[in-house]
């Protein structure tokens, strides 16, 4: 795990050294092992390490390849290198080292862009073509592993995080409002976008060339819901076990101490059984809890910690722990709100005291249909597709917005049902996992923002990928919907920043490609069966977890919120939304911020995660704005 940058020099020379060097520095917390950069007259690449695999020096990077003609900076890893490395010795192929990276290089020599077609891992890399002067760069097909890139004057620049784009001298920093809108829809800003304008984050599954002709970008993997498995559910539960026993596996590859993060939940109590029935080794594992006990799921982890004799360790998330909020905010590059990144940030930076490498069970609710909307929309889009059209798009609305006006909670929810339904369902569901309605935005948002917006609306992202999905019935589109948005866009972004923020790497074995695969063909009801979620995961556990694991209530991975606006965070709140002069009023009334605060204060209504994206979004901005 490292963190790379880099830049061309083919068309102008206005980057050099220092600018490297600030690139680099600016990424340390990624590599804290070592650092090298290699320049000259076309090309800067830089490179900060995390030694995982081959502790030498025969592992640093920028690496080239035998024949002098490729360059690498590579960050992340690739679990079947050591097959791939026999196939390439049989091919004549020469090594100087253990490293995955320089076998990388070699499959590039070899195949070209295709190599991306034969490695299984979580990767960003760029690989300078010293000959053809092109830059081939590319990312993992999930997204684990982030990228980001601008085309300055004719010149291309990229790195692992926003930062370091943002030491190029006298950088472009203005806002793109649209973002601003997608950050308070979504808590996160859905790549390419990135809050800045000229400023991008490559896709999941893509990769670019760059030269003096200019960039060009291609998707080379995209997930498919079309074909459907004809296997039984148990042969189909046999299947699944194998593929995650195998990724758990080769996920345990590593030349430094290695533990998992365990929450007490399904997925990251599946991959500790794993763990513990392919190493000899007693795992270690880690649980962050809370003190209020409705958001505490440390008694469960501790449950699985005995079952399988881990090294088991724990934090509670106290009061004092939000005194790094600020602190902890600065390794986001760009406005994020996800409330998990608190607790994520205080298990990584426990699990690093004891261990460099972490597996984790991200991915298990997205890929097996693990959270609650997505019982909750099956439920709807059954009712939605049982009413008549008419009267879903005339007569719902008008009801909905009646029920809306009558403040009762029982009212509220059935004006968010009958809204739901008055809505398709590729509509709906973006309503359905939306942080801000619309109702609110037009409230909060002032004249000029609405202006520069004119009819966007952050909508069209999420129905887009729902639209162009191939699934063949709604689980499956929105299934994909999120593989697409919200996996990638949050839930990989705050594992890799709050890790990488403890130097700390973070592997996922269900979001192994081969299972994201495999799962694409399930059918629904072996994810979501009636009423039970991850429906086949559990079965593929049952002999290996209790049912206390199984079948409790999915408590989630989130703070207080509520309580925290109105206790813990108040004063630091109260300074940062109505004492700044730019920041959150830039775009929103700051009357009609008093009003939510107002009303989230006295209990009449809870706007913890609108107030808590506004708090957010303030102190990103004092962090990467006050001095713009």
């Amino acid at each position: 795990m490292c963190g790379i940058a880099g830049f061309t020099l083919l068309n102008n020379s206005f980057f050099d050294h220092k600018t490297l060097d600030n690139m680099a520095k600016s990424i340390l917390h990624r590599g804290p092992d070592s650092g090298s950069k290699f320049i000259d007259e076309d090309i800067g690449l830089c490179h900060r390490r995390l030694s995982i695999i081959d502790l030498s020096d025969d592992g640093l990077q920028p690496m080239h390849s035998n024949c002098g003609n490729f360059i690498i900076v590579f960050n992340g890893e690739i679990y079947n290198f050591k097959q791939l490395k026999q196939d390439l010795l049989e091919l004549g192929h020469q090594f100087n080292s253990q490293t995955d990276t320089e076998v990388i290089l070699s499959l590039y020599k070899e195949y070209g862009v295709d190599l991306l077609s034969k490695i299984n891992g979580m990767f960003a890399f760029a690989i300078w073509d010293k000959v053809k002067k092109k830059l081939f760069v590319a990312r993992d097909r999930i997204g684990k592993k982030p990228l980001y890139y601008s085309v300055i004057k004719q010149e291309l620049v990229f790195a692992s995080e926003l930062k370091a784009i943002l030491k190029i001298p006298n950088i472009n920093k203005e806002i793109r409002a649209d973002a601003v809108y997608d950050f308070f829809a979504y808590q996160y800003i859905p790549d390419p976008k990135t809050i800045f304008k000229n400023i991008y984050k490559l896709e999941p599954g893509h990769y670019f060339i760059f030269d003096k002709s200019g960039l060009t970008k291609q998707q080379y993997w995209d997930i498919s819901f079309a074909k459907q498995s004809n296997e039984s559910l148990q042969e189909n539960t046999e299947i699944l076990q194998k593929k995650l026993s195998a990724s758990t596996e080769s996920r345990m590859i590593a030349d430094v101490p290695l533990g998992a993060f365990l929450s007490g939940g399904v997925d990251s109590s599946a991959i500790v059984a794993l763990m513990s029935k392919n190493s000899d080794k007693q795992p270690t594992t880690c649980s962050i809890g809370f003190i209020e006990k409705e958001f505490d799921e440390t008694d469960y982890a501790q449950q699985v910690a005995s079952q399988y004799q881990t090294e088991h360790f724990q934090f509670q998330v106290a009061e004092n722990a939000l005194d790094k909020l600020e602190d902890i905010v600065q390794f986001f590059d760009e406005p994020f709100a996800d409330p998990s990144l608190v607790p994520t940030f205080y298990v990584a930076q426990l699990a690093r005291k004891k261990v460099t490498v972490a597996l984790a069970g991200d991915g298990g609710d997205e890929v097996f249909a693990g959270y609650e909307k997505y019982k909750i929309d099956a439920i709807e889009n059954k009712l939605r597709s049982s009413i008549p059209k008419f009267i879903r798009h005339s007569l719902f609305p008008i009801t909905a917005k009646v029920c809306n006006s009558l403040n009762n909670k029982f009212f509220q929810k059935a004006s968010s049902l009958l809204y739901s339904l008055s809505l398709e369902p590729a509509q709906a569901f973006y309503v359905t996992n939306a942080q801000i309605t619309d109702d609110e935005w037009s409230k909060l948002a002032n004249i000029e923002t609405k202006n520069e917006l004119g009819n966007y609306h952050p909508a069209k992202i999420s129905t887009d990928f729902y639209n162009q999905s191939d699934g063949l019935d709604h689980l499956s589109k929105i299934i994909y919907t999120d593989l697409k948005t919200y996996l990638p866009g949050d839930i990989l972004v705050k594992v890799d920043r709050m890790s990488m923020a403890n130097s700390l790497e973070v592997r996922a074995p269900i979001l192994d490609y081969k299972i994201l695969e495999f799962a694409a063909t399930l059918p629904s009801k072996h994810k979501l069966n009636k009423k039970e979620k991850k429906f086949i995961l559990k079965q593929a556990f049952k002999g290996e977890l209790s049912d206390d694991i199984l079948y409790r209530k999915k408590m989630g991975f989130s703070p207080p919120l509520a309580s925290w606006l109105r206790n813990d965070l108040k004063e630091l709140a109260t300074e940062k939304l109505f004492n700044r002069s730019a920041g959150v009023t830039t775009y929103f009334n700051k009357e009609a911020i008093q009003k939510y605060w107002q009303a989230h204060q006295d209990k009449s209504k809870d706007h913890s995660s609108l107030l808590w994206s506004m708090l957010m979004f303030q102190l990103w901005w004092d962090n990467y704005m006050e001095d713009a």
